[in-house]
């Protein structure tokens, strides 16, 4: 059995949760950071990270931290970590390409005695029935025999400086009782906030991607709120405000529903559920409803801008905010998208500026290019997406200077107060 002291830990794909755990193991014991990109290689290796979840002075202290994309530098590992992302395709199934690479990757490389344990968002069931199975066939190693395995679900909040790696609580498991207790004693050694030994690896696989559906659920519920509070001409804030005043009101507020986690994690669970024969029906209709909040979003904006008689068809409109959530430039699978698209479908000239975000990435994942500059006076309509602080800080005057005499101001997230814009969710 491997001892802590013998630890030498390889993180697979350095994005949003492989980073930010890399750079905590490599304050600790030898860690071997791989990425299938060099570009990102090359970047760490600079000490910059693009994604802005660790600092060039975190990234500093982690001296025990190596950078690479070369598969030969993992053979003297013998933890592996898996970090790369669970996405859905365009039918909303799971794609575990990904995580099919990555084990295919990892098998190139194990000994015996090591252990794998996965963090990717998964189906309860998927490290086993879909992993394991391909590292043993590429490894020619028996499992829960020459290797073994964990699952322990990320946490990372991307953009949350409160939050972060060491100060959530981490959820465990492991493919037996021995390897449980040992991937339990690796992740004390960075995580301050404590562990949870889930009893197997199927518990903790169905603990992750529950914690999202709750969310995504709740949210869909406050947005069929908004939608009936619309209707009968009642402000939704004021409404939950004042819902709020009961000690055990749930604070959730409506609006687009993306990201990499709460947008994506109930398809995990629904494909799994159906696979089994059970058909979901408040998961799904939950993410019917979510996933058509753009399109309401639009229609909302339109009708506003008839009843203000300003031409739809050729109008110029300014999104404010394309990453899934503020104070981030995280891009994956933000739901602002499904708005421009529906723009568009009325024939409007969209704009969108977002300082957090790269444009070349927009471009690339989307297709669209976002302006670098903003212009006062000339937008038919303004559409506060994203609650970054610099829109907060510009005020609804400022705002408001950038559309044209007649125009219609839409406040997606709530930043200004109730009388500054015409419409609100």
């Amino acid at each position: 059995m491997l001892q802590l002291a013998e630890l030498k830990i390889a993180i697979i794909g350095l994005g949003y949760v492989g980073l930010p755990l890399a750079v905590e193991f490599g304050k600790k014991v030898p860690v071997v950071g791989f990425d299938i990109h060099q570009k990102r290689i090359d970047e760490l290796t600079s000490g910059h990270d693009h994604t802005l979840e660790v600092s060039p002075e975190e990234l500093a202290q982690a001296a025990q931290l190596s950078y690479t994309a070369n598969l030969e530098d993992l053979k003297d590992c013998n933890f592996f970590i898996v970090t790369v992302p669970t996405p859905i395709d365009e039918f909303k199934q799971p794609d575990l390409t990904p995580l099919v690479k990555a084990s295919t990757s990892i098998g190139q490389v194990l000994n015996a005695g090591d252990i794998v344990v996965y963090e990717s968002t998964v189906y309860p069931g998927a490290t086993e029935e879909v992993c394991i199975p391909v590292l043993e066939k590429v490894s020619g190693l028996i499992f829960n025999q020459d290797f073994y395995a964990g699952y322990s679900p990320e946490r990372i909040n991307p953009g949350d400086k409160l939050h972060r790696v060491s100060n959530i609580l981490k959820v465990t498991s492991g493919s037996t009782p021995e390897v449980a207790e040992f991937v339990d004693q690796v992740y004390k050694l960075v995580i301050e906030a404590g562990t949870h030994k889930a009893e197997s690896i199927k518990v903790a696989e169905a603990a992750k991607v529950i914690e999202n559906t709750q969310r995504d659920v709740n949210i869909a519920l406050i947005n069929e709120l908004a939608l009936i509070f619309n209707k009968m001409g009642i402000d939704t804030e004021s409404v939950l405000k004042a819902a709020g005043t009961k000690w055990n009101f749930l604070p959730f507020r409506p609006g687009l529903v993306g990201g990499h986690c709460i947008g994506v994690d109930p398809y995990y669970l629904t494909y799994k559920a159906q696979a089994i024969g059970y058909h979901p029906e408040i998961i799904l209709a939950g993410r019917r409803l979510n996933d058509a909040m753009g399109a309401y979003v639009v229609t909302q904006l339109v009708k506003s801008m008839i009843k203000k008689k300003i031409q739809v068809e050729g109008a110029k409109v300014l999104v404010l905010g394309l990453s899934f959530k503020e104070n981030c430039p995280d891009i994956r699978n933000t739901k602002i998208i499904d708005i421009v698209k529906e723009l568009q479908e009325y024939h409007i000239d969209v704009d969108i500026y977002d300082p957090w975000v790269n444009a070349d990435e927009a471009e690339h994942e989307y297709g669209i290019r976002t302006t670098d500059a903003l212009q006062n006076g000339i937008y038919d309509a303004v559409i506060l997406a994203v609650a970054h602080e610099q829109f907060v800080a510009l005020g609804a005057e400022k705002i408001r200077a950038l559309g044209k005499e007649s125009h219609v101001l839409y406040d997606l997230k709530y930043v200004l107060p109730q009388t500054a814009s015409d419409i609100r969710l």
